[in-house]
């Protein structure tokens, strides 16, 4: 009997020992810190109720697990407030960026949507109602030249006409003032010869 019970507590030991060493060995696995913990507790014996007697090597090990996690969570917030550091930074850039281009985009449609005439900038609509008046006023003027020009020209005609007919009638007048006057020279004469013969 003494056989049988030093065998089982040496199997109890060794059964202890081998899952002792398996708990070890899930502990130092890369497993969730919340499934490290529950582990320990289901693999740690209980006093009673409210106590559970642990061994001081898994606690150590899960404190540094602990320690690791909570380095590294520490240095991923210090990597990610870089990032939103630099990505505020990057936000900023472009936002200057996008007022810069609507700034610069604001005043190329001012410039496709006026004019440079005579030095003077104008909207396209006013440039249009400028050169249609002009358009409207010269040809209004051109207009009033040729009706002017047309009046005057047969004006000229007219008056040529009138001319020549008054010249006409003067070269008439004249021909017959001289066959007149010959008429009367010869009549004089006539009656000069009467008188001295």
């Amino acid at each position: 009997m003494l056989k049988a019970s030093l065998t089982s507590i040496l199997l109890f030991f060794c059964f202890n020992s081998f899952a002792q060493l398996t708990l070890q060995q899930k502990l130092q696995t890369d497993i969730p810190l919340n499934t490290q913990f529950q582990l320990l507790l289901s693999q740690s014996r209980s006093q009673d109720a409210d106590f559970k007697i642990i061994r001081k090597s898994n606690i150590e090990i899960i404190q540094r697990n602990v320690n690791d996690s909570i380095a590294r969570y520490t240095k991923e917030i210090t990597a990610l407030k870089k990032n939103s550091s630099s990505s505020s930074q990057q936000v900023e850039i472009l936002q200057d960026s996008v007022k810069a281009l609507s700034q610069s985009l604001a005043e190329e449609q001012k410039k496709t949507d006026s004019i440079s005439f005579l030095g003077n900038n104008f909207s396209k609509s006013a440039y249009h109602t400028m050169v249609w008046s002009i358009i409207i006023v010269l040809a209004i003027l051109s207009f009033a030249l040729l009706t002017v020009y047309r009046k005057a020209k047969v004006d000229a005609v007219e008056h040529q006409k009138t001319v020549d007919e008054l010249q006409n009638e003067f070269q008439a007048y004249k021909k017959k003032a001289m066959e007149t006057e010959q008429k009367l020279k010869r009549q004089l004469l006539d009656e000069q010869l009467k008188r001295d013969s």
